[in-house]
């Protein structure tokens, strides 16, 4: 049995903002330890492979075009060199569990494909490849698999399932119906019954399984993904792309609503004509979406206090605080049950029990224009980063890290002039026809105008502050000649 583990790294985490951002969402920070959720999400089948008879394949990840460096780099990091399928625009979980199992099918392979959001959190990995293994068994067969999380408290901040019909010699129930997030009294009630679980949007299924389920329930859906999986450009290295145009003209639709909700013992009878089976697995296994600060407060380990703090943080008379600093140090004095996130360009305060709200703030900054709600002070790219420092008028003041062996693109800007002093490492400088290496303390003037490439052609980071004085100082103002990253 082939499993072919499939992640599902969109959205914005917005609930999770200011270390959240669309441009750098949750699935790609640090939360819990020195993994990313992302990365976390790869590690978590490892030990599978071999368990029984099942094989697993290399990780795929489908992303946004925007992530695909920030991805590959993460999945570099671990060794783990997979198939990364890139939606050029969001268009929800059914979409792109389609696009990965056209390619998961390519080369007349069905593996069982695990589907597993990028940004959740589960703490016990063997409970979770136990029942991931029961539930792969059941897919082979044709079933059609999610998990549903034993529930711990009358959570209403997440959707239920309510079990059916029991599977022989299995843990597995049907799936009598999918429930939208209840109120409070509603979630008591579900908590009391005991034949509610959480929905976890996790799923085992077979590749061919989901594509002939998707066609009998939205044809349109599949039309559209096979039409831009087809019409896609040839593959880009470790990239897989679609047509543009006919990408985005496909529906946005969650997995539930396309087809998992047609498979229900509850749905009408017609309806379920020619569909597989759906059944949920039960899982206990210190699962947790991190949809909010108060969640995340919930996973992370605590003090005796009820405290988390993470980076320079100071506590005095503090309960059941989470705190977080990047870089500032942050001091809480005699508060209770808060929420305080120190970043380089935004502070969050906030009240455990609102944390669902934050979203409102990131509104209210799109709605003003503001860059806060969609990027960070450091911004990510693919031969390194680069930190806004300082800025004002006329003037911008950058901190550039290029990774060994990386390049910049040959440039030039329409509106700006550009200082660059080395602080460490080795930089190769093209200026204009000239090329010349600078090493630490020493600097050189790009005029306006002047075709330019930085690359660092050592084995170290190459360190270097760059000041930007001019007119106009987007980054939009780039003319690329040559980009080896084909942007």
């Amino acid at each position: 049995m082939l499993i072919q583990s499939v992640v599902l790294s969109g959205g914005s985490g917005t609930r999770l903002w200011p270390l959240s951002r669309e441009k750098y969402p949750k699935q790609l920070l640090p939360l819990m330890g020195d993994d990313s959720l992302l990365q976390a999400t790869v590690r978590r089948v490892e030990g599978i492979d071999g368990a029984g008879d099942s094989d697993l394949a290399a990780p795929m990840v489908v992303c946004n075009e925007e992530y695909r460096f920030v991805v590959a780099e993460q999945l570099r990091q671990m060794g783990k060199p997979g198939t990364l399928v890139l939606e050029p625009s969001g268009r929800n979980t059914a979409p792109a569990l389609t696009l990965a199992a056209l390619a998961a099918m390519k080369g007349g392979q069905d593996p069982v494909l695990l589907v597993m959001p990028a940004d959740h959190v589960i703490v016990n990995t063997k409970a979770f490849q136990e029942a991931v293994l029961a539930g792969a068994r059941l897919a082979e067969k044709g079933l059609v698999v999610t998990f549903g999380i034993t529930p711990q408290s009358p959570e209403t901040g997440y959707g239920y399932i309510r079990m059916g019909s029991a599977l022989a010699d299995t843990t597995a129930r049907r799936i009598a119906r999918f429930v939208e997030k209840p109120d409070l009294a509603t979630a008591n009630a579900y908590l009391a019954d005991g034949n509610y679980l959480w929905n976890s949007g996790l799923f085992v299924l077979r590749a061919s399984v989901w594509l002939a389920a998707l066609k009998l329930c939205r044809p349109d859906i599949l039309d559209a993904c096979t039409r831009a999986w087809e019409g896609g450009p040839a593959g880009d290295g470790e990239f897989v792309r679609v047509d543009k145009a006919l990408f985005e003209a496909c529906p946005s639709e969650s997995i539930d609503y396309a087809v998992m909700e047609h498979i229900a013992e509850d749905a009408p009878a017609a309806a379920k004509s020619g569909l597989p089976v759906g059944v949920v697995v039960p899982l206990s296994a210190g699962w947790s979406d991190v949809g909010a600060w108060e969640a995340l407060w919930q996973v992370l380990e605590k003090d005796a206090d009820g405290n988390v703090a993470q980076g320079d943080v100071l506590l005095q008379d503090s309960t059941n605080t989470l705190a977080l600093s990047e870089g500032r140090l942050v001091a809480c004095v005699g508060v209770d049950n808060l929420i305080v996130v120190e970043t380089a360009d935004a502070v969050l305060v906030a009240h455990k029990d609102q944390t669902q709200n934050v979203k409102k703030i990131v509104d209210r900054l799109k709605q003003a224009g503001r860059a806060e709600g969609q990027v960070h002070r450091k911004v990510f790219r693919p031969w390194g980063s680069y930190d806004g420092v300082d800025a004002g008028e006329r003037f911008q003041v950058k901190r550039i890290v290029v990774n060994p062996g990386a390049s910049l693109s040959l440039q030039m800007h329409h509106h700006r002039a550009e200082h660059w002093i080395v602080v460490s490492g080795t930089a190769r400088v093209t200026k204009g026809d000239e090329v010349f290496l600078m090493s630490e303390n020493e600097s050189t003037y790009i005029p306006l105008g002047t075709t330019h490439r930085l690359e660092n052609p050592g084995r170290v980071p190459l360190e270097m502050i760059e000041v930007q004085s001019g007119s106009y100082l987007g980054e939009d103002d780039i003319v690329r000649f040559e980009d080896v990253y084909g942007r």
